[in-house]
């Protein structure tokens, strides 16, 4: 297996494992996300991967099959009043094919991001989880993360107006 920035040709890949985690995000939340869609366009992955402040990489296999991807986003605090200057590394988006899970891909996945969080001079990593899923909250969790904010909602009852 190899890790390594993903390219175009990568794209039908990521596509594919892109749909795996909508469907897991579309069986928690419903009311939230569309089942049979993914969350970028071919056009959209195409500038993404173009760009440098959002670096993907992918996990292969010797036949350059993708088993697993992770998207990052270089983030960059600076000039805040009450906050410390600090460069972050976003993890967007981070998975692993359903049939390879369990042969720790995913923190291969995860360490070679890391690393590379650590030579861009980034303070730290952070990513959002959705409630309920668990599998995600427990791998993050083994890697590390700990919660530094949370974001609660509510959702307001549907009234008819009137």
């Amino acid at each position: 297996m190899e890790i390594r920035r993903a390219t175009e040709q990568d794209i039908p890949g990521i596509s594919k494992l892109l749909r795996e985690v909508l469907e897991i995000h579309a069986a928690i939340r419903p009311d939230i996300f569309i089942s049979g869609t993914k969350k970028y366009t071919e056009e959209e992955l195409k500038k993404i991967l173009k760009e440098e402040r959002t670096p993907v990489f992918v996990a292969v296999d010797d036949l350059q099959e993708v088993l697993g991807y992770c998207f990052c986003i270089l983030e960059e605090r600076k000039g805040h009043v009450n906050m410390q200057d600090m460069h972050t590394l976003y993890i967007d988006d981070l998975c692993v094919e359903a049939g390879c899970r369990g042969q720790h891909i995913g923190e291969k996945l995860y360490g070679h991001v890391c690393d590379f969080a650590k030579r861009q001079g980034c303070y730290n990593l952070t990513l959002h989880v959705w409630e309920g899923n668990d599998r995600a909250r427990h791998f993050y969790e083994k890697m590390g993360f700990g919660i530094q904010k949370t974001l609660m909602e509510r959702i307001l009852p549907m009234e008819k107006i009137c």
